[in-house]
């Protein structure tokens, strides 16, 4: 594959530099845009995320389209959500060889795929360090969430997301009810330009058949999960009376009778563990 008189994958850092440059196209930190320059990288979450010709494939900020190609060249259709205008302008050229891409502008939080994106899907991409949290749980809950989800974000949300007690958090609950995880491999800043200070991780995520708590169990499970990881630092049991303001001691009552020690903090606690809590504490 070739376009503007060398291969795509035979350019280097300055090449990719370069591109931008005379395009007059500038790395935007409100956006936390680092673009992703190793095509090895490239490579590999595609064969992590384990993408053939059969699939639909939804990218969001495809950035300079090193992902998106490494995705296209799998025969899958790509749909790619590209928030920098500029930026798509240039994709629209560089990525026209590829008859299987079909590029929109838009918000990666707010994008309707619903109609751009029929069918089962899976999502790949390099997330934004700003939104990828967001992004994340947005499509974890989507009532047309993908089959899978393979997401580069910066390590420390990686880690939070593959997490397990005593190290849960929101977002790792979140993640548990909805989907499997695993995490890859981490990714240096070398890969990037510009390179951001910190690492980023590939996890891949995949969706569960059927979520471990229905609707109204995980709304209970956040209200309560909420009210204790403001209060992490303290147990568990003093956490929750201060947030529903109940006594302390019909609290621990509460605890004790679901097996648990109203002495652990709430990062100790497995989904099971707050379920159990949920029903027996009232609304």
């Amino acid at each position: 594959m070739t376009d503007s008189g060398f291969g795509h994958w035979e350019r280097d850092r300055d090449d990719w530099i370069g591109i931008l440059r005379s395009r007059g196209i500038r790395p935007s930190r409100a956006m936390g845009q680092n673009f992703l320059i190793e095509p090895e990288v490239a490579d590999a979450i595609v064969a992590g995320a384990g993408i053939d010709g059969g699939d639909t494939v939804l990218e969001i900020g495809p950035g300079m389209g090193m992902l998106t190609r490494a995705l296209a060249a799998t025969g899958a259709q790509v749909v790619a959500v590209e928030l920098d205008r500029d930026l798509k302008a240039y994709l629209e050229g560089d990525l026209a060889e590829f008859a299987n891409v079909t590029l929109h502008e838009g918000d990666g939080l707010q994008f309707d795929f619903g109609a751009t994106v029929p069918g089962d899907y899976h999502l790949v991409a390099n997330l934004p360090y700003s939104t990828g949290t967001h992004i994340v749980r947005r499509f974890l809950e989507a009532d047309r969430p993908p089959v899978s989800m393979t997401v580069m974000l910066q390590r420390e949300v990686a880690e939070r997301l593959v997490a397990v007690p005593p190290n849960m958090s929101l977002l790792t609950i979140a993640r548990v009810i909805r989907a499997e995880a695993e995490l890859l491999f981490h990714v240096p800043p070398d890969a990037f330009w510009p390179e951001p200070k910190i690492d980023s991780s590939v996890v891949r995520l995949t969706i569960r058949d059927v979520p471990l708590t229905n609707d109204d169990e995980s709304a209970a499970i956040f209200r309560l999960a909420t009210m204790a990881f403001q209060r992490k630092r303290k147990t568990i049991g003093n956490g929750l009376s201060q947030g529903l303001g109940v006594p302390k001691a019909d609290v621990e009552t509460v605890l004790q009778e679901a097996g648990i020690d109203p002495t652990r903090r709430p990062q100790t606690l497995g989904v099971p563990e707050w379920l159990a809590i949920a029903e027996r504490l009232p609304g």
